[in-house]
């Protein structure tokens, strides 16, 4: 099953210069779906991790399937103000405005090792933000996986510059 196939491109969104790639259209597919997290699963296999977390929102989608198949406890990175208790924060710039994504202070244990999965990888901006936030926490990035690299937009080899093991299962341009 080749999983781009499933992906929506929708120009001009959330504005003007951007093509989207919209992930709706795969996890409507309940064969696409079971695929993609069967693929993630097995790739997070090489990998030695504690818990998974993901980035709000669309990560959740595909984290909490795999954190329920492994048996792994799921913390979820959410935009600013969502979460109720002490948090841990970090801004940063995304390809089109400002972001601050936060963490519960207690969602880690020192030196838990955490996979970070998410739905696309673009500038790295995020997945950044996203390390700083467990790093903050005492705790290390295991690697990431994304379903989806905008490969021309350098996020993952920024990631591998920084040390970080990156896993995606497709790839388009950014553009």
């Amino acid at each position: 099953m080749n999983l781009k196939d499933f992906i929506r491109s929708i120009q001009d969104y959330p504005k003007k210069g951007i093509l989207f790639r919209d992930i709706t259209t795969l996890i409507k597919d309940k064969d696409a779906f079971a695929e993609a997290i069967s693929q993630i699963v097995e790739r997070s296999k090489k990998y030695d991790f504690d818990k998974i977390a993901a980035i709000e929102s669309r990560g959740f989608v595909f984290a909490s399937a795999v954190s329920f198949i492994l048996k792994k406890p799921f913390i979820m990175l959410r935009k600013k103000n969502k979460l109720p208790a002490e948090v841990h924060s970090v801004d940063f710039e995304l390809e089109y405005g400002t972001a601050t994504i936060e963490v519960h202070k207690d969602s880690f244990e020192k030196n838990d090792n955490v996979l970070i999965i998410d739905d696309l990888i673009a500038t790295g901006g995020t997945a950044e933000a996203a390390a700083k936030l467990i790093k903050m926490s005492d705790a290390n990035v295991a690697a990431f996986i994304f379903v989806i690299n905008l490969f021309d937009l350098d996020g993952c080899k920024k990631l591998e510059d920084k040390g970080f093991k990156v896993e995606n299962l497709i790839e388009f341009p950014g553009h």
